[in-house]
């Protein structure tokens, strides 16, 4: 006798389908399971959700269309893997299917049957059995009192742990070491490590196979991450999804992976903003691995298992710092590098002293020749890649603006391209200003490109102790766009063969470079007035992740040092980094925070919309604004006037956001979850007729 199943498939909000569709079925299946569907004209991947014993009030059992199949050999996705995506659906304002077959790898929802039986046959005979040697490939190096004290609290901690520890005390190692004991304390256990960035994965798992692959095999390590081809994403969620995988390592959208012996999650550089998803369901990683870890938790009590949470950073978020000074979480700190080395001694420039038009302050270029001289590695932070910014005319005033967007095209001397970073548009630089004709065109401003090539004349006759000349490298998206373009600079980091390197915010955190003892921010005043309130904790971490890369060799910690280049050095920014003191530094920006209410004191979501227009961007927020009166804990909700964002157009697209604040989450949620429907119905007011896209971002990053 057939049978009813409750399907959900890849359909957005605004389709008007509902969370889930009803379908027949000849089998009884259970939830979690993965099926092809009809959908429409055509046949797309679904997950069963749960089965109604009967068709749903309203539907027409005849008209009704049935499961097309089932895909074999896949058990089904686990309860909390379902409620994770149920959470993840609901707080963040998508719908179900939306998030759940966002979830799952690309070449899985193309498949069919057959093909899928074929992988899994294949990979059945590829995939090493756990077992190995019986024994870790190189013996552990003996842990300091700090983390032999971290590791001890571990086991007891029942809260999330956020373990603050310095640049170079070895958070990794302990990563590692809680990695063993729960691979060594249930034979199906399974972790979840997660990096902010791609360019983290190959080093971190590098440590991790060589410390495990011998004891589990080769597959027993996999990683997860958007610059995988689809044919190993779907091989890495295989193993993890059959429990071959005992270990996953990936950025943000491994989450989602399902883990069915998932017990425990690390977040690595847990404060950066990459874990903050910007497309599709806006979803915070962090925030969703210490739900996943609650879930989880709760499933296994009845076992008397658990899985861990452990959120590891020098420069914790402040909502993180906030809910530890709450007790909500549990801090874990290791202050001291390993081997007694102390952090790189700090020296701000300041440029109002120096050569009127200077990149590179006097003072700061003869300590890195000095550096230089030595054998010693320096590296040049500039969070800005290109040549420069814009290209300007002195004449008509003339500049490189994007036709398709309202920004400026960047200046890539290599390649004499004049480029946009939003929209993709690229054309060659004119010969003479397009508008006047003068000849005389310049670049305004600089990025990683020039101070590359002025370090590298600047720096032409210094030499190294083997009498060879010094060798200027640079590190940003252009330079390892290419695949294995970032090992190989890594590479030749490592090996000693470039002295200075110049590099955007990629080269400064997470990695391990044991010969660098200088670091220079030349450009960090960029961030110390913005307009954004998280400005501020972005720029000390960041300064103080780039401080981490100095000195990691304790046999030249002493001698390390950390240059900031700045026109306001009496900033109180710089007070605190100059101690590295971050708890007085979060104390004073939670202290601003709380006046203001903003977050963590606060929640706030960004109603934002895409249109043909600025007017019928705006016209949507406000319509939408008009109709949340009335609605439930209106009350408790601010709403903010209807205004453009600070790039008002991208690729001939016009965008407008919308602040919501309120002191509750609770509250905030409830009148998100309201208003939702109310946003599908607003998409036809008259003024909005431009309107392309709308999206709901809760806990915005930025506004």
């Amino acid at each position: 006798m057939p049978t009813w199943s409750s399907v959900v498939v890849a359909a957005p909000a605004h389709s008007g389908l509902g969370p889930a569709l009803s379908y027949r079925s000849e089998l009884s299946l259970a939830p979690g399971t993965l099926v092809r569907v009809p959908l429409g004209a055509r046949e797309v991947l679904g997950v069963v959700w749960d089965g109604p014993d009967e068709p749903p009030p309203g539907l027409d059992p005849a008209l009704a269309k049935s499961v097309i199949g089932v895909l074999e050999g896949l058990p089904p996705l686990s309860v909390t893997w379902q409620q994770l995506v149920t959470f993840s659906a609901r707080y963040y304002q998508r719908s179900l299917g939306e998030v759940a077959l966002a979830a799952l790898p690309p070449q899985l929802r193309e498949l069919d049957a057959a093909q899928l039986a074929r992988r899994l046959k294949r990979r059945a005979k590829t995939v090493a059995p756990a077992g190995g040697n019986g024994g870790l490939a190189n013996a552990a190096p003996p842990s300091s009192e700090e983390q032999a004290a971290v590791l001890t609290a571990l086991p007891t901690a029942t809260e999330p742990v956020l373990l603050y520890g310095a640049t170079g005390s070895g958070k990794t190692e302990v990563y590692l070491r809680a990695t063993e004991d729960a691979l060594a304390a249930d034979t199906a256990a399974q972790v979840l490590v997660m990096v902010p960035e791609i360019n983290l994965t190959p080093q971190l798992e590098a440590r991790f196979r060589e410390r495990f692959a011998p004891l589990y095999g080769e597959g027993a390590v996999v990683s997860m991450h958007s610059g995988m081809t689809p044919a190993q994403r779907l091989a890495s969620w295989l193993a993890a999804h059959s429990g071959q995988a005992r270990i996953v390592l990936g950025t943000r959208m491994a989450v989602f992976a399902s883990l069915p012996g998932l017990r425990l999650i690390v977040v690595d550089e847990e404060h950066d903003p990459s874990y903050k998803s910007q497309d599709g369901a806006r979803y915070s990683a962090r925030d969703l691995a210490v739900y996943r870890a609650k879930v989880e938790s709760e499933a296994l009590a009845a076992r008397g298992q658990r899985c861990q949470v452990i959120l590891g950073s020098a420069t914790p978020s402040l909502e993180s710092w906030h809910a530890a000074d709450q007790g909500r979480y549990k801090r874990l700190e290791m202050p001291a590098r390993i081997g007694g080395g102390a952090l790189p001694r700090l020296r701000l420039v300041d440029m109002n002293h120096q050569p009127k038009g200077a990149s590179i302050a006097p003072p700061l270029l003869a300590a890195m020749e000095a550096r230089i001289a030595r054998g010693e590695q320096c590296l040049v932070l500039l969070n800005r890649r290109g040549y420069a910014p814009v290209l300007s005319c002195d004449a008509c005033a003339w500049k490189s603006q994007c036709p398709h967007c309202s920004t400026f095209r960047v200046f890539h001397k290599l390649d004499r391209t004049l480029r946009c970073h939003h929209c993709g548009f690229s054309s060659r630089v004119p010969r003479s200003c397009p508008d006047c004709g003068n000849l005389d065109i310049a670049p305004v401003g600089r990025g990683t490109e020039q101070i590359e090539e002025q370090l590298a004349g600047l720096l032409s006759g210094v030499k190294r102790p083997d009498g060879q000349p010094a060798k200027v490298a640079r590190m940003d998206a252009d330079t390892t766009r290419l695949k294995g373009s970032l090992e190989q600079q890594l590479a030749a980091l490592h090996s000693g063969e470039v002295d200075v390197l110049v590099g955007t915010q990629m080269v400064a955190k997470g990695h391990d470079f044991r010969r660098i003892t200088l670091v220079a921010s030349i450009n960090a005043d960029a961030a110390l007035f913005a307009s954004d309130h998280r400005a501020p904790e972005r720029l000390f971490a960041l300064l103080m992740q780039a401080a981490g890369r100095a000195g990691r060799d304790a046999t030249q910690a002493g001698a390390s040092e950390m240059w900031v280049q700045t026109w306001h050095p009496e900033h109180p920014l710089f007070a605190s980094l100059r101690k590295y003191d971050f708890p007085g530094f979060a104390a004073a920006q939670l202290a601003e925070r709380e006046a203001a209410g903003m977050p963590p004191f606060g929640a706030q979501a960004l109603l934002r919309a895409d249109a043909r227009t600025q007017e019928a961007a705006q016209a949507f927020l406000n319509a939408a604004a008009g109709a949340a009166e009335g609605l439930p804990h209106r009350d408790e909700v601010t709403l903010y006037p209807a205004v453009p964002l600070t790039i008002q157009r991208v690729a001939n697209v016009e965008r407008a956001q919308l602040l919501v604040e309120s002191p509750s989450r609770a509250a905030l949620q409830r009148f998100l979850a309201a208003w939702q429907p109310l946003l599908l119905d607003g998409r036809s007011v008259p003024g909005a007729r431009g309107l392309i896209r709308f999206a709901v971002d809760v806990d915005p990053l930025s506004i």
